[in-house]
């Protein structure tokens, strides 16, 4: 175990995280959505996996993941097909965990598809609520969240 580190981040996805670059993309996706397929697309080419629901393994991931500030949408959450407007539960769950006045912007189904396949790598869930997905968009620490060690 790693102090200061949830512990739902397994290596796998720690070293994902750490690898991101400034403005590179992360999906989390529920059980769901094709993530095998779409992460074969991904920068690392393959899935990634957290055994956990869809907005704990976002607080876990958003506990170290800045949000980009250069942007203006930089948490996306699937829109519904046929009822775009509508929040889901899951994603009422994941919206509470962004600090305010950031929101969870929409994005159409296939639109989301697609962003995925360009993405950094995929975090599949164990969620079955339907529309548990989610893209994040790494930032940059500021100076007073970073980590200064002497030399």
């Amino acid at each position: 175990m790693l102090k200061n580190i949830d512990p739902l981040l397994n290596a796998d996805v720690l070293h994902a995280l750490r690898a991101m670059g400034h403005g590179d993309e992360l999906i989390i996706s529920d059980a769901h959505f094709p993530s095998d397929s779409i992460a074969r697309h991904t920068s690392i080419g393959k899935l990634l996996r957290i055994d956990a629901s869809a907005d704990r393994v976002a607080q876990a991931v958003l506990s170290v993941m800045p949000l980009d500030s250069f942007v203006p949408d930089p948490a996306l959450r699937m829109e519904v097909v046929d009822d775009p407007a509508h929040i889901p539960e899951v994603q009422q769950d994941v919206q509470a965990l962004l600090e305010d006045p950031l929101r969870l912007a929409p994005i159409e189904r296939h639109a989301f598809y697609e962003r995925a396949r360009r993405a950094y790598c995929v975090i599949v869930t164990a969620d079955t609520r339907s529309y548990g997905c989610f893209i994040f968009k790494k930032g940059v620490l500021n100076p007073t969240q970073t980590n200064r060690h002497p030399a």
